[in-house]
């Protein structure tokens, strides 16, 4: 007696099925702050509500959407000296969240991007050093763009420009706040 061949129909699960993405925590935020301000002696978070009127300075200037109003953010500090502010954010990579942090100098110039959390199956190269030092002593008035005096990574591509945008729109919202923060 012969046995009857599966259906073809039990396959479609594994067909729609979605990958599981690989969430990888690099860094907590206290950890993100010592790294990128190393010698500060204090790190107070701002309880900041961005206007109207900042948002729409953000989006003109960075060319990017604000989704979030309320941006996380630390001020640096070491005595009474403020070294600069750390923004912590989120842009999609291509299907996934991706958390970064981004410290900058009390002038207003990057001085560091850090991975937090990467959940993308593929394009974690953003996380090597090479690729975040482009940002280095950028500033607001800066292009930060892909392609421009940021380089693209092959493999990566929606990483790196999610990333690049998500660092140009933070230093627009840093020089937005400038007015309304001490």
């Amino acid at each position: 007696m012969s046995r009857p061949l599966p259906s073809p129909w039990l396959a479609v699960p594994l067909l729609v099925t979605p990958l599981a993405a690989q969430a990888t925590q690099y860094l907590s935020i206290e950890q993100a702050q010592r790294l990128l301000f190393p010698t500060a002696t204090d790190y107070a978070p701002e309880a900041v509500e961005l206007t109207a009127e900042q948002v729409r300075a953000i989006e003109q200037a960075s060319g990017t959407r604000v989704v979030n109003r309320k941006p996380k953010l630390w001020r640096a500090t070491a005595g009474d000296t403020l070294l600069g502010r750390l923004f912590v954010d989120q842009v999609y990579g291509k299907h996934e969240l991706i958390t970064y942090a981004l410290a900058v100098t009390a002038d207003g110039q990057v001085a560091g991007v850090e991975i937090l959390d990467y959940r993308e199956t593929h394009g974690d190269q953003v996380r090597q050093p090479r690729w975040r030092a482009q940002f280095l002593g950028k500033d607001a008035s800066d292009a930060v763009k892909l392609g421009r005096d940021i380089q693209n990574i092959s493999g990566a591509t929606l990483s790196c420009r999610h990333l690049t945008d998500g660092v140009r729109r933070l230093l627009a919202t840093h020089r937005a706040l400038l007015g309304a923060a001490p």
